[in-house]
């Protein structure tokens, strides 16, 4: 399929382009705008909630707030504080209600009174879905099996494909989490050029990610216009091949392997 289908977020049923913006890099209202008339509908207002992206918002809603998914992230562990964060974002964001939030960063099983606020906010329309995040990959299938959240969010990319064993692998086959994924370039290191190896785009991480039949979606996070059209290129674009793949994989093992090597370092030089 190409990537400039939209597709169903899971059982949320949300129709969300291949590619998500988030906004915490600084790219600016108009770019915001444009993306959306080129197919991106998926709005991240998460770690760092710039005006940019809420003037965006803003303007594109009366006309289109049916075709916008507006997701937004809270890392408080405390629910009172969750509760005002999401709604502190809304004021910003001038909106009712917002499609997605995110519980952020949630390594070890949120508390029951945390979930209970969460799940509160959801019924009383203020959030739509429900999302939870975790760099510690072997959480996620407890929240599959849990069944509370509606989408999952993992860090993946060439050179981080743990999700492939503990993660994607305890997917139903149908009516599952939606699955967004994150660090698609790996903050740039898979940018870089490796010996005996073509060099990868943005572009080239983005269709890594998503030629993942388990990922829904791969957010981006651009902070100038040229990066924005790396993003957009991606709708443009369809899953890579057989060869692409392994030689992804070869420049990620590199790099993973390059920096688990400098960590090593590091910790013999100041340690």
């Amino acid at each position: 399929m190409a990537f400039s289908e939209r597709v169903p977020l899971g059982r949320t049923a949300l129709q969300v382009s291949r590619i998500g913006i988030g906004c915490s890099y600084g790219i600016g209202k108009r770019s915001l705008e444009e993306a959306f008339d080129q197919g991106i509908n998926y709005f991240y207002f998460g770690t760092l909630r710039r005006a940019a992206m809420a003037e965006a918002i803003h303007e594109l809603t009366p006309a289109h707030r049916a075709e916008l998914v507006i997701a937004i992230q809270s890392y408080a562990r405390w629910p009172r504080v969750v509760v005002k964060s999401a709604e502190l974002a809304l004021k910003k964001l001038r909106l009712d209600f917002a499609d997605v939030l995110i519980l952020g960063k949630k390594d070890q099983d949120p508390s029951t009174e945390l979930v209970n606020a969460a799940i509160r906010m959801r019924e009383s329309g203020k959030i739509r879905f429900l999302a939870i995040s975790a760099h510690r990959r072997s959480q996620f299938r407890k929240y599959i099996a849990d069944g509370i959240f509606d989408i999952i969010m993992a860090r993946y990319n060439a050179a981080h494909t743990g999700a492939e064993t503990e993660v994607f692998p305890y997917l139903p086959s149908s009516g599952g989490p939606g699955v967004v994924c994150y660090t698609a370039t790996r903050w740039g290191t898979l940018l870089q050029r490796v010996e005996n190896e073509p060099k990868p785009t943005a572009l080239d991480c983005y269709r890594f990610c998503l030629s993942q039949p388990q990922v829904h979606l791969c957010l981006s996070g651009p902070k100038n216009q040229t990066e924005m059209q790396d993003a957009l290129r991606v709708l443009q674009s369809s899953p890579m091949d057989a060869d692409e793949l392994a030689w992804m994989r070869r420049v990620g093992a590199v790099i993973h392997n390059q920096n688990a090597h400098n960590f090593f370092l590091r910790k013999l030089i100041f340690d």
